[in-house]
């Protein structure tokens, strides 16, 4: 039977203080990694237990931290990404605002792993109760000697600095995020150099999401064998699932990596509101490319995702239902990708700029047949030419909505205006 371990206390009142954390066994992982583990083979560890980053990529965490160079006369940072971006995603929110010590500890353990003695979390900046708690948070872990010098009478010193952003979009894609923190514009960089070798000030830098880092003290508490027990062998372990739009049950839910998207949906969430029906599901933040009702039953893993043209992402499932207009909801996320476009690239600056303008003509009745080609050929110009991913994600989510709902754009071209509202 599956048990909850990222949220299992998250609705306990006052939780986020350190004593009720610490009378549940908190902080005790981070004894045990100090304790029990050289920093080798805490990182053999977390690859044994196959963890992939929770962040939307789904890269092996562990092999991402062999990555840093064992023998430099720079520092080595650690990163966590806290700039939760993505349209309709809030799982690390949760864990910040209620649980902020798990990503304290998370943290600690994985800084000791990668032999980094500064850590920096950046944030968004509309997160204030979260960044307030995780300042709180940090102090009292300092007053008990989980955070500073000499960390539980070890020779491990790690402290954590709080970096708040400004509402970009585009501070999720890391490397942005690097340049952001070092008060540029946060732009993506060019790699290689990759991070691990060249990040922050362009030092040795890993960076991981907040939920990546959550699940690091119970894998080193429970074990590698324990992780990859739950789910699927390629991508295992507890997965925390966003669930919104038009579902009777939205919310926040933490089941096993590897469940089906139907089963989230219908049965966790209550399906669609009484009397409607699901026309389509987005799995993974608006990135990620739609699902029709048919394609339900696909699992929700990295793998399995990708097999059937969409992307686990941020894990931020959308529901939609038969009522919505699914021009509109098109060019309403295209038109969230244009104006978060940092602008570095011709083909996401301009091809985005394009689509938004021929998206509103069609939604406003105005559309030709033509512009139908135009949007697919622009989904061509876009993907795979970006200079990042946010060109990819927003292509394959016209691509998409093309192909699945392309009667829905062709009504809005004949009638000459949307048959819905």
């Amino acid at each position: 039977m599956f048990e909850s371990v990222l949220l299992k206390n998250i609705d306990t009142p006052d939780w986020c203080g350190i004593q009720l954390y610490e009378a549940t066994g908190g902080y005790r992982a981070l004894a045990k990694a100090l304790s029990d583990y050289e920093p080798e083979a805490l990182i053999d560890l977390v690859k044994e237990s196959h963890l992939r980053g929770r962040g939307g990529a789904g890269f092996p965490t562990g092999l991402k931290w062999s990555f840093v160079p064992k023998e430099t006369d720079k520092p080595i940072y650690l990163c966590c990404n806290a700039d939760e971006s993505e349209p309709g995603t809030f799982k690390d929110r949760i864990i910040m605002e209620r649980d902020p010590h798990q990503l304290i500890e998370g943290m600690a353990i994985s800084a000791y792993a990668i032999r980094s003695q500064i850590g920096y979390i950046y944030i968004r900046g509309e997160y204030v109760l979260a960044i307030r708690n995780i300042e709180a948070a940090i102090a009292e872990a300092h007053a008990k000697g989980y955070l500073g010098e000499r960390i539980l009478g070890t020779d491990f010193n790690f402290i954590i600095h709080i970096h708040s952003g400004a509402g970009a979009y585009i501070c999720g894609e890391e490397s942005a995020m690097l340049d952001s923190m070092e008060g540029k514009r946060a732009q993506p960089r060019l790699k290689p150099p990759f991070p691990a070798v060249e990040g922050l000030y362009a030092s040795p830098t890993v960076i991981n999401n907040v939920e990546t880092l959550a699940c690091v003290p119970h894998i080193v508490t429970r074990g590698a064998d324990w992780f990859r027990g739950i789910g699927p062998e390629k991508s295992p372990g507890p997965k925390l699932y966003c669930l919104s739009g038009h579902v009777q049950k939205p919310g926040l839910y933490e089941l096993p990596m590897g469940i089906s998207l139907r089963e989230l949906v219908e049965e966790h969430g209550g399906g669609p509101p009484k009397g409607r029906k699901i026309k389509a599901v987005i799995p993974g933040g608006v990135s990620a490319p739609l699902i029709p009702p048919d394609g339900l039953d696909v699992a929700m893993d990295f793998d399995s995702l990708a097999a059937v043209g969409s992307m686990l992402g941020s894990a931020g499932v959308i529901v939609i239902d038969d009522s919505t207009c699914m021009v509109k909801v098109t060019t309403r996320i295209i038109a969230f990708f244009q104006e978060e476009s940092c602008g570095k690239c011709t083909p996401c600056r301009e091809g985005l700029d394009w689509a938004v303008k021929i998206l509103r003509r069609i939604e406003a009745g105005n559309g030709v047949p033509e512009d139908l080609d135009q949007l697919k050929d622009l989904c061509g110009a876009i993907f795979g030419n970006s200079f990042c991913a946010l060109g990819d994600g927003a292509a394959m989510g016209l691509k998409a909505a093309l192909e699945h709902f392309e009667d829905e754009f062709v009504a809005h071209i004949d009638a000459g205006a949307c048959p819905f509202h």
